[in-house]
């Protein structure tokens, strides 16, 4: 099994690095713009591997392509992150052309690889791999709602004070501030419904953390955050590699589903070896399919900024 992350900085090195210690792919290569950076990183994390215990081949390279050939997943993480006060829509026009070139490189050298898209803004970058390529749709995937969906766990954890084990909950819709849609309603506790033992307004504020995590980072960290997209990514990378038919929200194509056609947005789907096994489609109360809606709406905003 072989892994191409294109990027080198922060995402895709802990993507790398999460991949490696899980130790489910023979190679993995990441690929970057700036001389010597991937070899530096690659060098860095195979001096770990007798620390942690793995066997992965890490190699970098400076814009080779060539090193990529035949990989069975590459990871787009390439563009420039968002800075404080940023959108992520905000990095269209820089990153639109990056995602474009890249894609099209890795398709030339790998033709049956599995796209992941993680440059923002990603619903938009994803919907774009769909425009300038020919692969199957089940093979074009943007990570955004599996990131976001931990990061709703992690809020909810906080709120319950419980154990992150004890949580599940998922987030759909588009990955940005404005369009996100924690499901809320369909949370649980072991089981148990999470409204079962937080109040109408706490699990609001939950809701409202949840939207704009990645913002909380960026302003923290004064870029976007690293740690926990690059363990999504890795999530993403093992269930398909290792065909496990696990089920992440995230950013696909839809023909009819959720009643949208045209477009990418983060739903659940079952993800195995060819990519996406099925697109789930689960209950929505009208409130949530009318937020679906208005996410859908912002997204498709940010697609008509694109030049393709």
């Amino acid at each position: 099994m072989k892994v191409t992350i294109v990027g080198a900085g922060a995402v895709g090195a802990s993507c790398a690095e999460y991949i490696a210690i899980k130790d489910f792919a023979s190679e993995v290569v990441l690929l970057d713009i700036k001389e010597g950076y991937a070899e530096g990183k690659a060098m860095d994390l195979m001096q770990t591997a007798s620390l942690n215990g793995f066997d992965t081949k890490i190699s970098g390279t400076t814009g080779d392509y060539s090193k990529t050939a035949n990989s069975d997943i590459a990871v787009i993480t390439s563009g420039i992150p968002r800075k404080p006060g940023m959108t992520r829509e905000e990095l269209i026009g820089i990153n639109a052309g990056i995602v474009k070139d890249v894609a099209t490189n890795l398709i030339k050298h790998s033709p049956d690889v599995i796209l992941i898209v993680v440059s923002n803004p990603m619903d938009t970058m994803t919907y774009l791999v769909h425009q300038v390529t020919d692969l199957p749709k089940e093979r074009i995937i943007g990570m955004g709602g599996a990131l976001d969906s931990a990061r709703f766990k992690y809020r909810l954890a906080e709120a319950l004070g419980a154990p992150i084990s004890d949580v599940d909950g998922m987030v759909i819709g588009g990955h940005s501030d404005t369009g996100m849609v924690p499901l809320a309603r369909h949370a649980t506790r072991n089981s148990v419904k999470v409204s079962e033992f937080l109040s109408a307004d706490r699990l609001s504020q939950v809701v409202e953390d949840t939207k704009v995590g990645g913002a909380t980072l960026t302003k923290l960290l004064g870029t976007s955050a690293w740690y926990a997209p690059g363990a999504a990514v890795s999530a993403l990378v093992q269930a398909i590699a290792c065909d496990l038919k696990k089920m992440f929200p995230c950013s696909v194509l839809l023909d009819g589903e959720y009643d949208l056609n045209d477009i990418c947005i983060g739903v659940p789907v079952i993800l195995g070896r060819n990519g996406i096994v099925k697109i789930v489609e689960i209950d929505l109360d009208k409130a949530e399919k009318a937020k679906m809606q208005e996410s859908a709406e912002g997204v498709r905003k940010t697609n008509g900024l694109l030049q393709v």
